[in-house]
């Protein structure tokens, strides 16, 4: 064999390690194969787009980023105990392949207990992952000495394989130039979260349909 040949075949044997080790990263999801159409964004006024201009709310960066159908099912001012209600009419209902679930400020800000937050997003998980789609769990870091959400959101997320984004909003509403109000980014903040959403969407959705192929083979 040439030395040529021999490098390229090292380099296709490399490739294929990646591809593989890369695919293992997300061996632990649930439904990654899932046969759904969607993805929907499931949250409350940070989903909607609460402080952005149209089309710069993260649903709408996202929607022009990548090949799949989005949905934004945001709604400002809700609880995880209000998503948990309309989670068969504005959700299950859409034919999903994905569901990028975020919720708990209005949790947080009404004092609503962690336990009773986690309970609720354990029933969201459960629900969705029982119509077939994949979940994403978006963290985001509350208090202002100790992180008071992210143990319980990764909790979740562990047990239930689920993909987590942790502390999705870092550099975001600490930042006033990328800001609307006290709790809400603007255009450009949107941007940033979008963009961080976006890169561990895209390589899920590639291992997901992967898997679909494999399935479907």
């Amino acid at each position: 064999m040439s030395r040529r040949a021999a490098g390229r075949g090292a380099a296709l044997a490399l490739a294929a390690l990646l591809t593989s080790c890369g695919d293992d990263d997300y061996r632990t999801i649930r439904n990654l194969g899932s046969r759904g159409t969607t993805l929907v964004c499931f949250g409350d006024s940070l989903t909607q787009g609460v402080g952005a201009g149209p089309g710069e709310d993260f649903p709408s960066l996202v929607a022009a980023a990548l090949p799949i159908r989005v949905v934004n099912a945001g709604v400002a001012g809700e609880s995880t105990a209000d998503g948990v209600r309309r989670l068969e009419r504005d959700i299950l209902s859409q034919d999903p392949r994905l569901v990028l679930v975020f919720f708990g400020g209005n949790d947080f800000l009404r004092r609503v207990p962690r336990e009773e937050t986690r309970r609720n997003l354990e029933a969201m998980v459960e629900r969705i992952q029982g119509a077939g789609a994949m979940v994403i769990l978006v963290g985001f870091k509350a208090g202002l000495l100790t992180d008071e959400t992210g143990p319980l959101y990764e909790a979740v997320a562990r047990g239930r394989g689920v993909l987590y984004i942790p502390n999705a909003l870092a550099g975001i509403l600490d930042e006033p130039r990328l800001k609307s109000d006290a709790v809400h980014p603007n255009g450009t903040g949107y941007r940033r979260l979008a963009d961080r959403l976006l890169a561990e969407l895209g390589p899920l959705l590639k291992a997901a349909d992967r898997a679909r192929g494999r399935a479907g083979g």
